[in-house]
């Protein structure tokens, strides 16, 4: 089910139990994973995009192999708030996802700056060029994740 609201996705979720948060970009997707208590998102990996077949087949083939319910995607929103055509594709992927494993709760998450966010952390850790390239996209989820968990938490907490 595709949730619109942290409040909705918080009461569909079982109390324990990972999660995953992905960034999706045009040519990549940046996977990231919680701990079974979500406290802590950690990078995991990025797929390098295909179609949706083979990009769903290997994305479903990570949530099993970690026993993975729920899902958190980034929302591309403008600076502004609004929401543009990359908003659109990823509300796409959702939906599309939705249907091969109807069960899987799946919420979004604004993404703004979580990309800059994880360029800065890659630059102040000192990572080169080249391996920042490389893991950009998964530690760009992890931020993703993190703002949900942290969210998720205060949620519990009230």
């Amino acid at each position: 089910m595709i949730h619109e609201t942290p409040e909705s996705f918080a009461t569909a979720l079982p109390r324990a139990g990972a999660l995953a948060g992905l960034d999706l970009g045009e040519k990549t997707i940046g996977v990231a994973v919680s701990d079974g208590m979500r406290s802590v998102a950690t990078p995991l990996e990025t797929i390098r995009r295909k179609k949706f077949g083979l990009d769903a087949e290997k994305l479903l083939a990570i949530l099993d192999a970690r026993a993975i319910g729920a899902l958190v995607l980034g929302l591309p929103r403008n600076m502004d708030g609004s929401e543009g055509p990359r908003c659109q594709s990823t509300r796409a992927f959702a939906r599309n996802l939705a249907r091969l494993r109807p069960e899987l709760e799946i919420a979004f998450w604004d993404e703004r700056l979580s990309t800059v966010a994880a360029k800065r952390a890659l630059l102040e850790a000192d990572t080169s060029r080249r391996r920042r390239a490389e893991v950009i996209d998964h530690v760009a989820a992890s931020f993703i994740l993190q703002g949900a968990l942290d969210r998720l938490r205060h949620l519990g907490a009230e």
